[in-house]
């Protein structure tokens, strides 16, 4: 029974040492170059650091001449940061002879930017669209549209990285810079036969200005004329202008319509007003007759008078007229 109990001790402390300490990361380590010692392999397994990432970044480092502080690349890793990637940026770096410092390295990972990648771009220049997908339509003086696409060439500012603006922004300036450029020349023809004009002034803007990028070029890789705009413009103003001058002369056709029919109306009642003052005169004539100041002879004058009136009102009538009565 107690060689029973000491075996499985035994077991337990060997299976808890090589927990701790795992041997065979520390060999390698040694082998490498790369004094850790025991009880700091003991230190990662109880702060819950992982020792392989610390061990190989430090391996890494080492063999490509690189003093890096043990304490450092675990404090990162307690951070959350990626000592691999940050570790691999420091060795990129010091390979282009940039000027990369370890808290900068850890600075820039820890706000979220991949800073190998970061690294990767200011040795290597990137090329991106401006817009990404689509033209930019612009409208020159002379109402002519033009579509352009530009490639920027940019380089990451390990300087600016922190805090400075992305590619969104770097392509949103260009984008702007270009539709000024576009929309303050004269004619669509100036731009098309200098389409480098818009490249040079979009670069002398400073556009990188706060950016976490350095703008090396903007070339112009398309220009096509699109609709004429001015003309569209014009011809829907004239159309509206149309619709407009119509609504008046209905207007004033409308005005004239409701006039004439109230001089008719107007007709009507001084015709009214005429046939009631004609029909007065029989009444008169009877009334003179009863007080005695119209004769016989009198009245058969005034019917002459009336035939012959009418005579000569037949006759003064076109024939058409005349044989219509």
């Amino acid at each position: 029974m107690f060689m029973a109990i000491l075996v499985a001790f035994v077991l337990f402390f060997m299976w808890l040492f090589f927990y701790l300490i795992p041997v065979r990361l520390w060999i390698s380590a040694v082998a490498a170059g790369v004094h850790v010692g025991m009880f700091s392999l003991v230190g990662m397994r109880l702060r819950k650091v992982s020792p392989h990432i610390i061990i190989n970044s430090l391996v890494m480092a080492h063999k490509a001449g690189l003093s890096l502080n043990i304490d450092r690349l675990e404090a990162h890793y307690l951070a959350g940061g990626d000592v691999i990637r940050v570790v691999k940026a420091l060795i990129s770096a010091d390979k282009a002879n940039l000027n990369l410092t370890f808290e900068r390295a850890c600075a820039i990972d820890l706000a979220g930017r991949d800073v190998l990648e970061a690294v990767k771009t200011s040795v290597n220049p990137k090329v991106i669209d401006a817009p990404k997908e689509g033209v930019l339509a612009a409208v020159a003086k002379d109402g002519i549209e033009l579509k352009a696409k530009a490639r920027v060439t940019v380089r990451a500012n390990l300087e600016r990285l922190v805090g400075g603006a992305t590619e969104e922004t770097i392509i949103a300036r260009v984008g702007e810079g270009i539709v000024t450029t576009i929309g303050s020349a004269e004619t669509y023809k100036h731009v098309l036969e200098n389409p480098d004009s818009i490249s040079k002034n979009v670069l002398s803007k400073g556009l990188d200005a706060g950016s976490a990028f350095e703008i090396l070029s903007i070339d112009i890789a398309d220009v096509d004329v699109g609709k004429n705009v001015g003309a569209d413009l014009q011809a829907s103003q004239a159309e509206a202008d149309l619709k407009v001058a119509q609504a008046k002369a209905e207007t004033r056709r409308a005005m004239a319509v409701a006039q004439e029919q109230e001089m008719k109306a107007r007709g009507q009642e001084m015709r009214a007003k005429v046939i009631e003052a004609e029909a007065q005169i029989p009444l008169a004539i009877s009334q003179a007759f009863r007080e005695g100041k119209l004769g016989v002879m009198d009245y058969y004058n005034l019917r002459n008078i009336q035939a012959d009136t009418s005579m000569r009102e037949k006759i003064g009538q076109p024939p058409d007229e005349r044989k219509k009565d």
